[in-house]
């Protein structure tokens, strides 16, 4: 009889291991994409995962798109690119996918700062930056940080909705013309979803 349970004992272990080796080749391979380098821009994934960067152009109108609520107390006056000591400014600008401000419009861009410098030439901002469907992505990121009126200024994302809920990294805000009474903004989003958001790099200070 031992014979007979002995080779029952070894077929049962040759269909075990068979059955599990046949499993493994079912299992879709998530550990080798997860272990995939985390630096790769993927604009077509979804927004979700990995990264994600994409630039536009805000423009902003003077009294049509943009008001000062209240007036500053000191400082500079009011020029193209200076506002006196505590001014209030709030906005909702279009944003376009080139500089032409007749292109195909992708969200909007609205907030409010408030000038924190005695020059005039820098403020403290926060805004809430929508996209509406654009290259298939819909939702908005929140920003707060400072501003430099005549230089690039980045922004932390603090928050995220819809295709960017939890994302971090930063927007960089660039004047691209700021004669007239509608002024244009490069506007670059950088965003990094866990687990490659701590490989988002540390953005350079605009000179």
């Amino acid at each position: 009889m031992a014979a007979p349970s002995a080779a029952r004992s070894l077929l049962l272990c040759v269909m075990v291991t068979a059955f599990l080796h046949h499993l493994q080749l079912q299992i879709p391979p998530v550990a080798t994409a997860a272990a995939a380098s985390p630096n790769k821009t993927d604009g077509r994934d979804d927004g979700r995962g990995k990264t994600f960067s994409l630039t536009l152009y805000q423009h902003e109108t003077i009294n049509k798109t943009a008001y000062m609520v209240v007036d500053g107390v000191t400082g500079a006056g009011v020029s193209q690119t200076t506002t006196p000591f505590g001014t209030i400014y709030v906005f909702r600008d279009d944003l376009t996918v080139s500089a032409d401000r007749a292109s195909r419009v992708a969200g909007v861009a609205e907030g409010s700062s408030i000038t924190t410098s005695l020059d005039g030439l820098q403020s403290l901002s926060l805004a809430k930056i929508t996209l509406h469907g654009h290259r298939g992505h819909r939702g908005s990121v929140s920003v707060l940080g400072g501003t430099y009126n005549t230089k690039p200024s980045d922004y932390p994302v603090v928050g995220g909705t819809g295709d960017f809920a939890y994302a971090l990294g930063y927007v960089r805000s660039s004047p691209l013309d700021l004669r007239g009474r509608t002024v244009t903004y490069k506007m670059e989003l950088h965003l990094y979803w866990p687990p490659y958001a701590h490989y988002a790099p540390v953005p350079h200070k605009p000179v």
